[in-house]
């Protein structure tokens, strides 16, 4: 319904936009469900060690997560038209903590990877449901900077939650006590999910096309989907690798879980501080000036890692690539997000952006099965040089399409 569209997102831009009136019931529970999720992102790999796993296999274990967020994408984008928002995030934090109770429970790697996948279905639900609240409320002007800003509270939250999953695991004396730390911040956000009022809605739009689907959305936009979103895809990619490849070559290096958190949450911290300046370059000058330096960064982190593996400085090397790459996922904070806000119908943005999300899902799941795959036949070394090209390659790919697609306005 182009007419209904274009009046959506007319009256949305004429009307005043305020942050208080996103900030509490919009990112307050985004935070906290990303601190329970940032606490365990450093643990997997660990626990998974812990059971038993060789190096390859947890690996595979860490990239079920993103496999579940891809997944996730599937329903996610029909269930929020359907039932709404807040229902919506509600039942994910419920199968979080379903996945939370097995991994706690598991005895073998993988039972921990079952676990891993659940939470990963739940975060694909919450992430789309936020994604699509503020594409049809926030006016044009400000969107990249609230999408950069709701990437920022999940950078919030891998800031935190590493901090604290090193406190509980030098006290508790085990990685596997980081799932406790989820646990508590999915109870948290079901609670203020329920008390706060429900700030979303569903679209006329939505309610009367939930039917369309995923899969028809594309086939009808499998133009930008196929080129943009090779892009979308490698982007997803580099951002998974760096998520897995850092504690794995933690574990590599025989780092403690205590310092392996440590580590990850100072450069955390970094990626966290940058999300504004991200929001603020792609309103100001336009989303390629974001993506760009973002993967070209992402790109050469992944290949300090790659020749300095044996250096006899090779702790210090791995503290500059994080560092590195945090500072490279910073800047781009967001661009997926608004990226995909852009291309999608805002009357009823949610079936598109579950594609859009899909599609970057599928570098964001296949990359860490890469890492495992090259590190399991060669070396974690060269896992990560192979992951650094793509990144270039994901560069030349944005260079291309973002200015077709998505020109800044």
């Amino acid at each position: 319904m182009p007419g209904c569209a274009g009046r959506v997102e007319r009256v949305t831009d004429a009307l005043p936009f305020r942050w208080r009136s996103v900030a509490v019931p919009v990112f307050a529970p985004a935070l906290l469900f990303s601190i329970g999720e940032g606490a365990i992102i450093p643990a997997i790999p660990l626990v998974a060690d812990d059971l038993g796993a060789t190096l390859a296999i947890a690996g595979l274990v860490a990239a079920a997560l993103t496999v579940g967020e891809l997944l996730g994408n599937v329903p996610s984008g029909w269930l929020v038209s359907r039932i709404g928002e807040r229902p919506t995030m509600i039942g994910a934090a419920v199968l979080s903590l379903a996945g939370l109770a097995v991994c706690v429970m598991a005895t073998a790697p993988w039972m921990l990877g079952i676990g891993v996948l659940l939470i990963g279905l739940s975060a694909a639900a919450y992430a789309l449901a936020r994604h699509a609240f503020l594409t049809v409320t926030v006016p044009l002007a400000y969107r990249a900077r609230a999408l950069s800003t709701l990437g920022g509270v999940y950078r919030g939250g891998v800031f935190i939650g590493p901090f604290i999953a090193a406190a509980v695991i030098g006290w508790a004396g085990s990685a596997q006590s980081a799932f406790w730390i989820h646990v508590v911040a999915c109870l948290a956000t079901i609670a203020l999910l329920l008390a706060l009022p429900d700030p979303g809605r569903r679209t006329e739009a939505g309610a009367a096309r939930t039917t369309a689907g995923l899969f028809r959305t594309l086939r009808r936009r499998r133009d930008v989907l196929a080129r943009l979103g090779a892009g979308a895809a490698l982007v997803g990619a580099m951002r998974a690798s760096r998520q897995v490849i850092l504690p794995l070559w933690a574990v590599n290096l025989g780092l403690d879980g205590a310092t392996t958190a440590l580590i990850i949450g100072v450069a955390g911290g970094v990626d966290f501080a940058l999300f504004y300046v991200s929001g603020h370059i792609m309103d100001r000058f336009g989303r390629l000036w974001s993506a760009l330096p973002s993967m070209i960064g992402l790109g050469v982190g992944h290949l300090v890692l790659a020749f300095t593996h044996d250096v006899p400085d090779a702790v210090t090397w791995f503290i500059v690539a994080a560092i590195v790459m945090s500072v490279a996922n910073g800047i781009g904070s967001g661009i997926l997000m608004t990226l995909g806000a852009d291309l999608a119908d805002p009357g009823d943005p949610a079936p598109f952006l579950g594609a859009w999300r899909f599609t970057g899902g599928l570098g964001g799941a296949s990359a860490p099965i890469v890492v495992a795959a090259v590190t399991g036949l060669g070396s974690i070394a060269v896992a990560a040089g192979v992951m650094g090209v793509l990144g270039f390659a994901g560069a030349a790919i944005l260079a291309r399409y973002v200015p077709r697609y998505s020109p800044h306005r």
